[in-house]
């Protein structure tokens, strides 16, 4: 059995998809549906049983998981927001420490959702502690199971992979409220108000100019899939596509991917702005200082690990997103 904890999230139900692609449909589900409506992300993926997550909790303190041979942790709080340290270490790392034990003590391939929030406001993001300055505690809780693999990365029993996700957009986020992502932000305001709105000028960056290394999340699916097909390789690795992208290019590929389910032409980011679908706004002064305005992951360690496959740009993988959501059925 493959556990996927986050199961009915966003990324973990994309992982549930992933792994019935390639035939895997003994797959134990763990979440919390204390919010039943998050249970649309689980439809369409087939599962052989569904475990509260605190009921697993105490299944992995007890010791007692007969039969698991792989486990995806994508459990996690990710509202960078929360302020509650003791709910956010609790939550996020104490649960992944005691998951982590579990799996070494069973020799079990353990794949764990890092983020690329650890690094803080860069400029440099790539695996070494000399880069990781955390800004909130949602990063702290991640930077510091991070650092527990380190310092036992020479005497693991099993596989185990923490992957430091990007800006992740895709299907099945619609649970996320604020923290969903600019892409799906920004076709909801589209589809409501004909447009789309944008921060301004500020940092030395231009009206939108602002950049972020998005990264489809049927990309972070194969990533960690990679993984899991080769469990002689363990570590940290970063989970972007190395291209950082201005957030024009987000909106302008929305834009232009509904005007194209309308039968409508791509405009330029020119002619979006002239027509008005491409708004901006005074960037916030309570953001000022506090604002990543560029990120972009070096992948050379991924790539080293063996993953060779291509990343969609923003303009492709937006268009896919989009797609997949708004085009007539």
């Amino acid at each position: 059995m493959i556990v996927v904890t986050g199961a009915a999230g966003f990324i973990g139900s994309n992982i549930v998809r992933g792994l019935n692609r390639r035939g895997h449909t003994n797959i134990l589900a763990v979440d919390d549906l204390t919010d039943g409506d998050k249970f649309v992300n689980l439809v369409g993926g087939q599962i052989a049983d569904y475990m509260h997550k605190e009921e697993f909790r105490r299944g992995v303190l007890d010791g007692f998981l007969p039969g698991v041979r792989a486990v995806f942790h994508q459990g996690a709080c990710s509202d960078t927001t929360e302020r509650n340290g003791q709910f956010m270490m609790d939550n996020n790392y104490r649960v992944t420490l005691e998951l982590f034990e579990y799996c070494q003590s069973h020799k079990i391939p353990f794949i764990y959702a890092s983020s690329a929030a650890v690094y803080g406001a860069g400029p440099v993001y790539v695996e070494d502690l000399a880069n990781e300055r955390p800004l909130n505690v949602y990063g702290y809780s991640k930077f510091l199971f991070d650092q527990v693999l380190r310092a036992r990365m020479h005497s693991l029993t099993a596989q185990v992979v923490g992957l430091r996700y990007f800006n992740v957009y895709g299907p099945h986020e619609q649970h996320k409220g604020r923290m969903a992502s600019v892409a799906f932000h920004n076709m909801n305001q589209f589809l409501a108000e004909g447009h789309v709105r944008l921060f301004g000028g500020w940092d030395g960056y231009a009206d939108g100019g602002q950049m972020r290394d998005f990264i489809s999340v049927d990309d972070v699916v194969d990533v960690n899939l990679h993984f899991l097909e080769h469990p002689k390789v363990s570590g940290i690795f970063n989970c972007g596509t190395g291209r950082a992208q201005a957030f024009n290019d987000v909106a302008s590929a929305v834009v232009n991917a509904m005007r194209g389910i309308q039968g409508k032409p791509a405009l330029s980011l020119e002619d979006l702005v002239k027509q008005g679908m491409l708004r901006y706004v005074e960037f916030p002064e309570d953001l000022k200082g506090r604002y990543q305005s560029y990120t972009q992951a070096d992948v050379s360690a991924l790539r080293k690990a063996g993953f060779t496959a291509p990343l969609r740009d923003v303009q492709t993988g937006v268009t896919q997103y989009v797609q997949a959501l708004h085009a007539p059925r």
